[in-house]
Parts: structure tokens; sequence; C-alpha cells
């Protein structure tokens, strides 16, 4: 009897003991960061309802981490007169996590934006648009995807050369016009885009951040778009938009980079509408 009150005393011990060293081990929820980015990148103003106001879209699971596309949609009726200034893109969980902001040209009326991202760490992406009425209008999303910071780039090797190379693309819309109305456009630009997270797979070093931080685009002198970028835009930037012709006769775009790079080019538009 005694042999079995020991045993039985030694397994009440053993759970006993068990259940006090899981308590603190059991994982706490993660803090929710957007508070603090509000406070960070917003000076902590109001954010309203954006539902009505903007759209953000990008896949639940992603399948590469580090070319996750995200497009954001204005919602403004037609007749609404206030227009989007600027769309803020942030990527909660990412290491710098205002990945790009976006400054639409007074007179373009951009109402599409897409690009890609990369996305470190399971998250919640959140879009805030700026309003001509001063107020600020928050959407969000949640992505499942990691390692997309610190993912190598493919293109890395041959960056020298095509480092800054830039190329224009126009799209057809049914609803496009001859001379004005609706028109699709994509600027695509060569550059790795480090994000100083990456290691360098034969030194084992970590790679200097070097990324593209600004792009302006203009039709004729008018400007179209504009974003101030991170590190959390993919490898050769590409940006496609929606905009209202002004029947210029040459698009033109103007990138600079964090090494002081500064890359330029012109084309010739095509108003035929076909």
């Amino acid at each position: 009897m005694s042999h079995l009150r020991l045993l039985c005393a030694l397994t009440f011990c053993g759970l006993a003991l068990g259940v006090h060293d899981v308590a603190p081990i059991m994982a706490a929820e993660p803090a929710d960061p957007w508070p603090g980015l509000v406070q960070d990148i917003f000076n902590n103003r109001a954010m309203n309802d954006g539902a009505d106001v903007l759209a953000i879209e990008m896949p639940y699971r992603a399948e590469d981490a580090a070319i996750v596309p995200v497009t954001l949609r204005s919602k403004l009726a037609p007749d609404d007169t206030r227009r989007v200034k600027t769309i803020t893109l942030v990527i909660d969980q990412n290491p710098a996590p205002m990945a790009a902001k976006f400054e639409l040209g007074s007179d373009a009326k951009v109402s599409e934006i897409s690009t890609r991202v990369r996305v470190n760490n399971y998250t919640n992406v959140h879009a805030v648009a700026e309003l001509s009425d001063g107020q600020l209008y928050m959407v969000k999303t949640f992505v499942k995807a990691s390692g997309g910071c610190s993912a190598p780039a493919a293109k890395n090797l041959e960056a020298g050369n095509h480092l800054g190379q830039m190329k224009y693309r126009q799209f057809v819309r049914d609803d496009q016009g001859p001379a004005s109305g609706p028109r699709e456009a994509q600027i695509m630009i060569g550059h790795p885009n480090n994000s100083g997270l990456q290691m360098d797979q034969i030194t084992h070093l970590y790679i200097p951040a070097f990324f593209i931080d600004q792009l302006h685009i203009w039709q004729d002198n008018s400007p179209v778009l504009s974003m101030e970028g991170g590190i959390s835009i993919s490898e050769d930037p590409n940006i496609r938009f929606t905009y209202v012709s002004n029947g210029a006769k040459t698009f033109r775009a103007e990138a600079k980079d964090t090494s002081g790079h500064v890359f330029a080019k012109e084309w010739k538009v095509d108003n035929s509408g076909s």
C-alpha cells in the first residue's frame, strides 16, 4: 500500500507540476499593431469606415509571399463631389509596415491602382484613403503569407543589366473613347528592390536595402500618379492604374532609388482608341 500511495502522490505532483508549467508557455495573442501604426503613420487622426469609399483586393492565401498582388479601387459614386487625394497601403506585420503612399493627380481621376508587395507574416493589410474633405477612410483585409521580405530576389544577379529599365503598356478598355475617357496603363521598372532582410546565398551576408522610393507619372505635364515606396514593394516594381486621358501626346515617368539613381523615360500615347 505504501508503494501505491507513493506512486499516486508522485503522479498527482507531476500532474500539478505539468499544469503549472504549461500555463506560462501558452502563447498569448500577438498585440494588434494597428493602433500604434495609426499614431506613427497618420498622427493618430480619426479613421472613418471606408467601405463606401475604397476597396482593397488581395488573395487570402498568397501563392508567393514575395509577389503578392494588391488592387486598390475607388468606390466613390460618380456624383460624389469629393475626390481621393492619397491612398496609403499598410502591411501591419511587415518590418516596415508602410508599403506605399500613392498621391493621385487632381485631374487624372485615377480610380484603380494595382501592384505587387512582399508579405512577411500572416497579417492584416490596411488601405487608408484621404479625401478632398480632409477625412481619412480605412478598409482592411487579411492575408496568409510569410517570409516575403527575406525571400531572395530572383533576378538579383542580373540587376546590373536591367537596372532602371522602364517599360510602358497601354491597355484598351471597352469604355475607352477615341481621345479621352477611362484608360488603363502600366509602368514597369527593372530593379531588385532589395529589402535589407535578404541574405546573399554565397557570402551569407545580408544584402543592403536598395529600392525604388519615389515614382512620378505624368501625361504631358499633368500629374497622373506618384508613389512613395518602401521595402515591401516587390522586385521589378510595376504599377498598373486606370485614369482619364486628357488627350496628351506623351506619357512619362521618373523614378528614384535609395542610392540616388534617377531613371526617366517618355513614350508616345496612342489616342486612337483601338
